[in-house]
């Protein structure tokens, strides 16, 4: 991104100049008054100072853009497949960098508002920040932080002990009114879904062993993922190792039939197969075969390896499905979880469990409010944490 100061008398001024050098797509990052000339401080001049920024690389793919639109137009004949996919690349290209150049200034907007908090907060700030949570709770952190830094720097022994302590407060604040709880036992029916590779099935086998070990209950399985031999082969291993029953349904009838033959058990953990959920159609493949208006918990399965934005789609995609909970994946894969936090915080749903690993049953347990905060903030130490700027 290229960042350019200019100085001129009035704010028109330096717009034109803005304008001029760096075109109509130019940012203004920062304006203000300044002082310039006289003598021994007298007769000085008031100019105004602008900082303006432009992506160079916007520019030349919106000029390429341009040419190829001005090509298309004097073509007399229809344009073939390879024009069609040249100018296709341009646009994906210019909309993927003003999304970055937006995230930048935002970034850098944010930067600016921390300005104005103790340092020790502004490192913490940072740290959030390079955990991925959202701005507006960013802002709100700052100023929670800066309140009960102010009503207690006189009684304080540790600031930078109790402003951690704060911090994982005010984590816990924000969610702590969202339930998180595993499986309930209250309904018979428990359904992890989600798209393919976050674990569904393994994480499934490890609820399965809490039933079964734990709480010494009669339990049984059914497989919808019938797309994958692996993953037949998977369930029924876990399933051997339990002692206990599996079904695999291939349509509606098995399904009914499986529901049939475990009519006597305590509770019936479905699995159902990883598709690429963007596109409805699997969404509701699944719904012709499974009845999610039976007694049924149901819980999304979401890797935290995944980007923020594709977990709001999958979650978009299956709101048509009464989901009780999320459960986190790949918690051992990953050293950020702001994802998770602004996931919960936005759409008000709270997490069953968080995996870290194959391990069955070990490598699953319950999450709350308390212990987000402690993973938001794990590793923070004030001589790493750099300062935004």
């Amino acid at each position: 991104m290229k960042v350019v100061k200019y100085v001129a008398p009035s704010m028109s001024e330096a717009m034109k100049k803005v304008r001029s050098e760096l075109g109509e797509d130019a940012v203004i990052l920062n304006s203000k008054v300044t002082h310039t000339g006289g003598i021994l401080g007298l007769f000085k001049k008031k100019m105004v100072e602008v900082v303006a920024a432009v992506d160079p690389m916007v520019e030349a793919e919106k000029a390429e853009m341009k040419k190829l639109r001005h090509q298309h137009k004097i073509s007399k004949s229809a344009p073939d497949k390879s024009v069609k996919e040249k100018t296709s690349i341009p646009e994906d290209y210019v909309q993927q960098e003003l999304k970055e150049l937006k995230n930048m200034i935002a970034a850098f907007t944010t930067a600016k508002q921390f300005e104005q908090y103790d340092e020790r907060i502004r490192r913490i700030l940072t740290h959030l920040q390079e955990q991925g949570l959202k701005e507006a709770l960013l802002v709100k952190a700052g100023s929670y932080l800066d309140d009960k830094l102010k009503l207690a720097k006189d009684t304080t022994n540790n600031v930078e002990n109790d402003l951690l302590v704060w911090a994982k407060q005010f984590i816990k604040n924000e969610i702590i009114d969202i339930q998180m709880s595993g499986i309930s036992y209250k309904k018979k029916y428990i359904n992890v879904i989600g798209p393919t590779g976050v674990g569904k099935t393994t994480t499934l086998a490890k609820m399965a062993a809490e039933a079964v070990i734990d709480k010494r209950m009669k339990i049984g399985f059914i497989t919808t993922d019938t797309y994958r031999i692996a993953a037949i082969e998977q369930l029924k291993t876990y399933a051997g190792l339990l002692n206990v029953p599996v079904e695999v349904v291939y349509k509606i009838e098995d399904y009914k039939k499986a529901i049939d033959k475990f009519t006597d058990f305590d509770h019936v953990f479905i699995d159902t197969a990883g598709r690429n959920f963007r596109e409805k159609k699997y969404v509701e493949d699944m719904r012709k075969i499974i009845d999610f208006e039976r007694d049924m918990e149901t819980f999304l399965v979401l890797s935290l390896t995944s980007k923020e934005t594709d977990m709001k789609e999958i979650i978009a995609q299956f709101s048509s499905i009464d989901i009780c909970r999320y459960i986190f994946t790949k918690l051992d894969e990953t050293s950020s979880y702001g994802s998770m936090m602004n996931v919960i915080k936005e759409t008000q749903r709270g997490i069953a469990y968080i995996t870290t690993g194959q391990d069955v049953p070990e490598d699953i347990s319950e999450v709350n409010a308390e212990e987000i905060g402690r993973l938001l903030l794990k590793g923070f130490s004030y001589e790493r944490s750099s300062i935004s700027s």
